[in-house]
């Protein structure tokens, strides 16, 4: 026998679809603050807009019972996730099928986009670049992602990566991997600095704090940027990602397993 769910009394059937915001979760106490303080930012963007949170493990709410909470209202589930990988693709849409009774669509992954870019020249910056590095052969950026074994992902990382040293004139920026991709931060800048590179500067490619982002930040032989956090760039790309996927669906239907994302542009 079906659930029969109902749209919670608080939330009248005009109101727009509610941005449900899905972080991966870590053990790491500072992240579910991070994450907090971001979302934060987007309700200030977008005042009266149902903004939550679900996540994949480790912290509650978990992503399933963000959207049995939902009943059968609709919603925009967006990624605060950097790249197309296992979690964006199959965990996610997973989760959407299993909720039949919610409307929803889901939005591609933050990353690759200029906002992001922007957000981690913010974050260097505080760490210390001062533009100096343009035209010096001896600097150089490792951009410190926490990996997948999907191709797509890495090659989302490259192409932020190439944003990323165009953003700063021409710095070599060479992407590298916690976990399950090569090269590690460590390989790469001991390649960078066996081909001159003096200085070498470690970006956070995170949206939080964490365990692999602390790694990171650990072989940074110079200076180390912060996770991107609750930069204000990153809560104006949340929305977007949310408008776009409304745009790409007007009229808000069930997902199926072969969900289909927004334009990643």
């Amino acid at each position: 026998m079906h659930r029969i769910r109902h749209l919670p009394a608080h939330r009248p059937a005009s109101a727009a679809p509610a941005l449900v915001a899905v972080a991966h979760g870590s053990r790491d106490p500072r992240t579910p603050h991070a994450v907090a303080a971001l979302l934060d930012r987007v309700r200030e963007l977008r005042p009266g807009l149902d903004v939550r949170i679900g996540h994949i493990e480790l912290n509650t709410p978990l992503l399933p019972d963000a959207l049995d909470a939902l009943g059968a209202g609709e919603a925009v589930l967006v990624p605060l996730l950097l790249g197309r990988g296992h979690h964006v693709k199959h965990d996610i849409p997973a989760s959407v099928a299993a909720a039949p009774a919610l409307r929803a669509r889901v939005a591609a992954p933050l990353g690759p986009h200029p906002l992001l870019v922007e957000a981690l020249h913010d974050r260097l910056a505080e760490a210390g670049w001062d533009g100096s590095g343009r035209g010096d052969r001896g600097t150089a950026v490792v951009l410190a992602a926490a990996g997948s074994r999907d191709p797509e992902s890495a090659a989302d990382a490259r192409h932020t990566a190439r944003l990323l040293g165009e953003r700063l004139g021409g710095v070599p920026v060479v992407p590298a991997y916690a976990s399950a991709a090569s090269p590690t931060v460590p390989a790469a800048v001991r390649a960078l600095a066996a081909r001159g590179h003096r200085r070498i500067a470690v970006a956070s490619y995170f949206t939080a704090p964490g365990r692999f982002a602390s790694a990171a930040a650990a072989h940074a032989p110079w200076i180390a940027a912060a996770p991107l956090g609750a930069h204000p760039a990153l809560a104006r790309l949340l929305l977007h990602r949310y408008d776009e996927a409304r745009a790409a669906g007007a009229a808000l239907c069930d997902i199926p397993m072969n969900t289909r994302f927004a334009a990643s542009a």
